[in-house]
């Protein structure tokens, strides 16, 4: 059977789009192409390409079904076919005692799309998922989450038979892949970095606010996005659940590496240059462009004592001081809201009025606080984003809201749940397979259902059953999004063309030039640039496992043998030690015994806490980085016959840096950083410029939780205005508490990072 990346039917227009189809047909009107999205043969309001995207979305939403909307009120992961077993795969049929070699998966004819029925596939909840064609075809499905890592031409070919699938289907909708970030280097982790490798890496987006601050240019910002742009559209990607608006707040949340920093004016800087720059537009999204969902409003960054909500005890958003909400955690939306960024993606957690101080909105007047998570939370999404934010565009929720993260509407069953999101703003739910979840809803409306149920207090009818216009709202709302990209008329992307745009672009070299950007030289005791003629030097990296630092090590030395500097495995034979720390905390999907560790440590006995936050009178062990005691080993031995140490630490998490930095002479930061920029401005081609964009605790004192679960330093501000808050006995004669400060006298805070 052919694929339908060679069946592609190509019709150009004169001063309009190009249309792109297999069987769907195409219509002549006006000496014009029109693709006919309901086979009707005639030429309807929704398939006139000369109409706005609003116009159609509403014409088309007239005359669809209910199951066809409701099938556009969902997002949830499916991938290309593939042979292997996954991990998560092995893992279910384990537990329901299946071997899992003998599993047989299957696909389409093609041997591309995945026609497996998925079991509780999802690490947010159970769900039963059918193949691929079923949920296009019968389901009415339209969008997808991409989560593994294909090759661009084998991207591009799933996703045309997507299309392919979509095609005489009641009304033709294209189907919309979404993926999480995948033009950043980094440690892959479901649901944060799913894919690295593929497309051109740039570093993290802390280096990458680590370089434009260095540079004081939002340029590099620009080519960024643009690079994005460029290569998504030619692949057929068009949409990210990208960026992260967050500010830094507290120093153990897990997803500060996805974050631009800890200071608003340079995270409203950098979304100022990138919405525009990725979407196509200074307007919104373009033909060209990559519609972007910004995450996660009202800002994650607020997070009691780190604690994630994922989890129980990571449930409330507490914002401490007076206005934080305003005066900082929503402040980098305010720039991608006026240039109509795409999506928004509310967070998790839900208001604490209990734990906070006074929070006013941009009217003047204190915020409503009402404990539901922010995807229930009408106040939040409608009158805040909306009415005072003036958000135009579509909410798409957090992974999960209806199952494992309910926070506060935990009694409310499933179809309540959906129902409630969707009433109260939200217009796609992500991973969730909630066809009939939604169609129960819609059913209780008129069925009397509530006559022998009783409607849980504090609700009504209205707001815990659809009705037509809900789902006409919100199906209209992500069908605005599709017209506005062209994806109704130009569905199919060429897979050779998709290659070419990502594995030989220019933009690897691009992005190179900002990992080297991206270094920041916390210290340098006269030894840069290094000399190593005459001289042996040592390389070891360290991981949060053994395992993988000595994976790291072996990778490091085949690198470092490139260099043209003589290696030895021996350290008691070095003149220059290279020690590499890329630390980890806990794991992003299983809740830690107590607080996220941010030291540099190994073993170290810290106290558990309940899943109220509170700390306990047990203790457990923590290890960011495994075997770094020998830091301090290996540093005496070179300096004792005279010889130098060079530090590198991997920024993901504002780490404390009290068992590096005293036994290096220079000391740099990266962030997800090629090893190779590292090793460019240790021997001298690249002058370093990165600066911190957040601050790093000088230690454990600093961020300490009492018995109460209360921070010695507000969880809800950013690091650089902590001192106004530590107590006097915690700071030095400048004033200054919170930041590590080093021999020298450098505070390693926002904003600073040595040249040469």
């Amino acid at each position: 059977m052919k694929k339908a990346s060679e069946e592609i039917k190509i019709y150009h227009n004169e001063n309009g789009p190009t249309i792109t189809t297999v069987d769907q047909p195409v219509l002549e009107a006006d000496g014009l192409f029109f693709k006919d999205l309901d086979g009707s043969g005639e030429l309807k309001v929704f398939s006139d390409w000369r109409k706005s995207p609003e116009e159609r979305a509403q014409a088309l939403v007239d005359d669809m079904s209910v199951e066809e909307k409701i099938g556009q009120l969902f997002v949830t992961s499916r991938n290309p076919f593939t042979k292997e077993i996954g991990q998560l795969e092995k893992r279910m049929a384990k537990e329901k005692g299946v071997d899992p070699e003998s599993i047989v998966k299957v696909s389409d004819e093609t041997g591309l799309l995945d026609e497996n029925t998925l079991e509780n596939a999802s690490i947010f909840a159970g769900y039963t998922i059918p193949g691929t064609t079923q949920s296009i075809r019968e389901d009415k499905m339209r969008n997808y989450i991409l989560r593994d890592n294909p090759q661009p031409d084998h991207l591009t070919d799933w996703l045309n038979e997507l299309q392919k699938t979509a095609e005489n289907n009641g009304h033709f909708i294209p189907v919309m892949v979404t993926t999480n970030s995948r033009n950043e280097n980094g440690k892959v982790v479901f649901g944060m970095n799913d894919a690295v490798g593929v497309f051109p890496a740039w570093p993290g987006t802390l280096g990458i606010a680590a370089a434009v601050l260095g540079a004081n240019d939002t340029g590099i910002v620009k080519e960024f996005g643009e690079a994005i742009r460029h290569e998504w559209n030619a692949a057929g990607l068009r949409k990210g659940y990208m960026y992260m608006a967050d500010v830094v707040t507290d120093p153990r949340w897990q997803r500060i590496y996805g974050t631009f920093g800890e200071n608003p004016e340079l995270i409203a800087k950098i979304f100022e240059a990138l919405v525009p720059a990725v979407q196509g537009g200074e307007n919104g999204v373009t033909t060209d462009g990559v519609a972007l969902t910004v995450k996660h409003w009202p800002g994650g960054g607020a997070r009691e004592n780190g604690f994630d909500p994922h989890y129980k005890e990571g449930q409330w958003n507490v914002y401490a001081t007076e206005d934080s909400l305003t005066n900082y955690h929503t402040k980098g939306f305010i720039p991608a809201i006026a240039h109509n960024v795409a999506s928004i993606m509310p967070y998790y957690a839900k208001p604490c009025k209990e734990k906070s101080a006074a929070q006013h909105g941009l009217n003047g007047e204190e915020i409503t606080w009402t404990p539901v998570g922010f995807a229930f939370n009408h106040y939040m999404i409608q009158e805040l984003l909306r009415d005072q934010f003036g958000f135009k565009g579509y909410i798409n929720s957090d992974s999960g809201i209806i199952d494992n993260m309910s926070w506060g509407v935990e009694a409310l069953d499933r179809p309540e749940r959906v129902a409630l999101a969707i009433n109260n703003g939200v217009d796609l739910i992500s991973e969730s397979y909630g066809v009939e979840l939604a169609k129960e809803a819609y059913a209780r409306r008129t069925n009397g259902y509530y006559d022998t149920h009783a409607i849980p207090e504090g609700y009504t009818l209205k707001q815990i059953t659809l009705d037509d216009a809900a789902i006409s709202r919100a199906a209209k709302r992500t069908l605005t999004e599709k017209f506005a990209l062209g994806m109704f008329e130009d569905s199919y992307r060429d897979p050779k063309e998709s290659k070419a745009a990502i594995s030989e672009s220019e933009d690897w070299e691009k992005a190179m030039e900002v990992h080297r950007q991206s270094v920041v030289l916390l210290k340098n005791n006269g030894v840069l640039p290094l000399e190593t003629e005459g001289k042996s030097v040592y390389v070891e990296g360290f991981d949060q496992t053994e395992k993988a630092s000595e994976a790291w090590t072996k990778a490091l030395r085949e690198e470092l043998a490139k260099e043209n500097v003589t290696l030895t495995d021996d350290y008691t034979k070095a003149d220059v030690a290279i020690l590499m720390v890329s630390p980890q905390s806990g794991n992003y999907f299983t809740a830690t015994k107590g607080l996220l560790e941010i030291d540099l440590c190994e073993n170290k006995v810290v106290a558990d806490f309940s899943e109220e936050g509170l700390p306990l009178e047990t203790t457990h062990e923590e290890t960011t980085a495994a075997g770094i005691g020998r830091v301090k080993e290996i540093s005496e031995n070179i300096h004792a016959r005279g010889g130098k140490v060079v530090g590198t630490i991997n920024i993901t998490m504002p780490w404390i840096v009290q068992n590096l930095e005293p036994y290096c002479d220079v000391l740099m930061a990266g962030f997800d950083t090629y090893t190779k920029a590292y090793y460019d401005v240790l021997f001298g081609r690249f002058a370093p410029v990165g600066k911190l964009p957040m601050t790093l605790p000088k230690n454990d004192e600093v961020i300490a939780v009492n018995e109460k679960g209360v921070c010695i330093t507000p969880n809800d501000l950013p690091g650089y205005e902590k001192d106004k808050y530590l107590p006097d006995a915690l700071k030095d004669e400048n004033g200054k508490g919170y930041a590590y400060k080093d021999a020298a006298g450098n505070y390693y805070e926002y904003g600073f990072g040595l040249t040469l």
